[in-house]
């Protein structure tokens, strides 16, 4: 189990590195450097498991609203405005996680 959450999470950074020079925009830049405290995250041991699949789940569901908010091929102030809340909130669950005093043992 351990290996393979290591190379779920090696294979999900690798693949963020490479496609991050194909992405445009503050979204994208700021969804690649929260993936970055992520697996910082998981590399230092600051966070759990749990955390961690929580996170990712969280994470990608603020893709999946990026994705639907964009699918008419504009983002109006509104939407732009929902998704920055959304990635600040989300900002602030990872600082929280990581430091919540609970470490992967």
């Amino acid at each position: 189990m351990k290996k393979a959450l290591a190379i779920t999470a090696i294979v999900a950074f690798m693949g963020m590195v490479v496609a991050q020079p194909a992405l445009a925009g503050t979204f994208a830049q700021r969804h690649f450097k929260q993936d970055q405290r992520i697996f910082q995250g998981i590399h230092s041991g600051e966070l759990t498991r749990g955390e961690t699949r929580h996170l990712f789940k969280q994470q990608r569901h603020l893709q999946q609203k990026t994705c639907r908010a964009w699918s008419d091929g504009t983002l109006t102030r509104k939407e732009r405005a929902h998704l920055e809340r959304k990635q600040d909130k989300f900002s602030a669950n990872i600082y929280r996680l990581k430091h919540n005093n609970r470490d992967r043992n």
